[in-house]
C-alpha cells in the first residue's frame, strides 16, 4: 500500500527514528522471512553463495591436481600455508582500506582479481605449467579474498537495518553453510566427468557472476573514516576490540573453539580406519556439520531473537565441546553423524551471535578494521586448528598409555577428545575472565560503542544497554 512501510523495506528504514525502528524490531520477531523481502539482501546472499561455491570447487581441484601431479603430501600442506600468509599480513590493512574507501567497489575488485587468478590457474592446468606459478595464482586469489572478505562483512550492516540485522546474519550464515555443502559435491562431479581445468573455469564464472551481482547492490550511505594514515588509525581495530570486552570475549571464545574442537581435518582417518565407512561415508561425515548449521539457521530464523545471547553462546560452545568428545570416542557411524550434525548446529548459534555483536557494537566508520580483526582470528583458528589436530594426533599416537587404552586409533581419538576438553575449558575461562559476556541480552538492543570512550565507561554503558541476563 502507498505510504505503508513494510519491515523489509530496507531502502527506507535506515533513516527511521528510534520509535519506528523499535516497531520494526517487534514486527521482525514474528516474521522469519522479513529480511528476505529486501532486494539488496537477496542479491547479497546470492553473490556470496556463488562465490563460496566457486571457491569450494577450486579447492577440490587444487588438491586433486597437486596430488595427481606430485604425489607429495607436503604440497597439500603448502596450499594451506600460502592461503594463511595473506590473512596474517593483509587482514589489518584490508580493514583500514574498507573504512577509507567504498566497500562495494572493493568487493567487486576482489572478485575481478580472483577471476584473473582462476583463469591463470586454468591456463597452467591445461598446459601443465610450473607449480611455482600455480602457487603464485593461489597466493593472488588469497590476497584478493582477504580484502573482499573484510569489505563484505562490513558492507552487510548498510544493506539491512539494525532492527532485523540478527535475522540477516542467520540467513546469511545458512546460505554460507549450504554453499559449503554444495561446493565440494559439485567439485567432485566436475573432476569426475571433466578435469581441474574445467573446475577453474567454473570458479572464474562464479566469481564473474558474483561481481555482477555486487555491482547492482544499492547499500545505504555510510560513514567513512576521516582518520589520517597513521599507526594509531591502523591499529584502531585491535584497540577497539581490546577495549570492547564483549567483542573480545566472543572472538576469543570462537577462536579457541575452532582451534581445539576442529575434528574435520581427521575425518578421512575416522571414515577409513575407525568407522570403516569408505568414501561414501566420508562424504556424509564431511557434509554433516554444514547440514546441521543450515538446519539450526532455519530454526533460529523462525524463532524470536535470542534474549540472553551471551549465555546462549557460552552454552552453545560448551555443547560443541561435549559433542566433539562424544564424536571422538564413537565407533558408531550413526552416532558420529549425529554428533557432527550437532556440532554444526551449535556452531551456527555461536556464529550468529558473534557476527551480530561485532557489527552492532562497532561504529560504521570502524567496521572495516574491526571486521578485519575478526577475520584474522577466524582465519588463524581455521588454519592453525588443522595443524593443531595433526600435531595432537601425532603426540597422542606416541603415548604408550593411550595405545593400551585405545589401540591403533589412539592418535586421532586422543586428538579429538583432548580438543573437546580444551573447548570446554576455554568456555569456562571466557565466562570467568569476561563476565560482560554473560550479561549480553537481546542482540537488537546492542548499540555502537564510542571508540574514544575509556574502557571502564564502555563496559558500564554496554552493561546498562544489554544487561538483562
Amino acid at each position: 500500500m502507498s505510504g505503508t512501510l513494510l519491515p523489509g523495506d530496507t531502502d527506507r528504514q535506515h533513516d527511521l527514528p528510534a520509535a519506528a525502528t523499535h516497531r520494526s524490531a517487534i514486527l521482525a520477531h514474528d516474521d522469519p522471512y522479513v529480511v528476505l523481502r529486501s532486494r539488496d539482501f537477496r542479491i547479497f546472499v546470492c553473490s556470496s553463495m556463488v562465490s563460496v561455491i566457486g571457491a569450494q570447487v577450486q579447492a577440490c581441484a587444487i588438491g586433486w591436481e597437486l596430488w595427481d601431479r606430485t604425489g607429495d603430501t607436503m604440497m597439500l600442506g603448502l596450499v594451506g600455508l600460502v592461503k594463511f600468509l595473506p590473512v596474517l599480513i593483509f587482514t589489518l590493512p584490508a580493514g583500514q582500506i574498507a573504512d577509507w574507501f567504498d566497500r562495494k567497489r572493493i568487493l567487486i575488485a576482489s572478485h575481478l582479481v580472483s577471476v584473473v587468478a582462476a583463469l591463470s590457474m586454468a591456463h597452467l592446468s591445461f598446459h601443465k605449467g610450473p607449480l611455482s606459478l600455480f602457487f603464485g595464482c593461489i597466493l593472488l586469489r588469497s590476497v584478493a579474498s582477504t580484502f573482499g572478505m573484510t569489505a563484505r562483512a562490513a558492507l552487510l550492516p548498510r544493506i539491512v537495518p539494525r532492527a532485523i540485522f540478527s535475522k540477516a546474519v542467520t540467513w546469511n550464515s545458512s546460505v554460507f553453510e549450504l554453499a559449503l555443502a554444495i561446493g565440494p559435491a559439485l567439485g567432485g562431479f566436475i573432476l569426475l566427468w571433466f578435469s581441474p581445468f574445467a573446475a577453474y573455469l567454473f570458479d572464474a564464472a562464479c566469481l564473474l557472476l558474483a561481481a555482477l551481482l555486487t555491482a547492482i547492490l544499492k547499500p545505504a550511505p555510510g560513514e567513512k573514516s576521516t582518520e589520517p594514515a597513521t599507526l594509531s588509525s591502523f591499529m584502531a581495530g585491535l584497540h577497539f576490540v581490546h577495549g570492547t570486552k564483549q567483542i573480545l570475549a566472543a572472538i576469543t571464545l570462537d577462536m579457541f573453539a575452532v582451534l581445539f574442537g576442529g575434528a574435520t581435518a581427521l575425518l578421512p582417518i575416522y571414515a577409513k580406519d575407525i568407522l570403516h565407512v569408505g568414501p561414501a561415508g566420508f562424504g556424509w561425515l564431511r557434509a554433516a556439520p554444514a547440514i546441521g548449521a543450515v538446519c539450526m539457521a532455519v530454526i533460529q530464523a523462525h524463532r524470536r531473537p535470542l534474549q540472553k545471547a551471551g549465555r546462549s553462546m557460552l552454552l552453545a560452545v560448551a555443547g560443541f565441546g561435549i559433542a566433539t568428545i562424544v564424536f571422538g570416542l564413537s565407533t558408531s557411524f550413526v552416532l558420529s553423524l549425529v554428533m557432527l550434525l550437532l556440532i554444526g548446529a551449535l556452531d551456527n548459534i555461536s556464529v550468529v551471535v558473534r557476527h551480530t555483536m561485532v557489527q552492532m557494537l562497532t561504529p560504521d566508520s570502524m567496521r572495516g578494521r574491526v571486521s578485519a580483526v575478526n577475520g584474522m582470528f577466524i582465519g588463524a583458528s581455521n588454519q592453525l586448528g588443522e595443524f593443531e589436530s595433526g600435531v595432537a594426533a601425532k603426540v597422542c599416537g606416541g603415548s604408550t598409555h593411550l595405545k593400551e587404552l585405545l589401540g591403533a586409533s589412539a592418535g586421532p581419538v586422543g586428538s579429538v577428545v583432548t580438543g573437546g576438553i580444551g573447548t570446554i575449558l576455554a568456555v569456562t575461562a571466557v565466562a570467568v575472565i569476561w563476565p560482560q559476556m554473560r550479561q549480553i541480552g537481546a542482540l537488537h538492543d546492542l548499540k555502537p560503542q564510542d571508540q574514544n570512550r575509556d574502557r571502564e565507561g564502555a563496559a558500564a554503558s554496554a552493561a546498562q544497554v544489554t544487561g538483562d541476563a
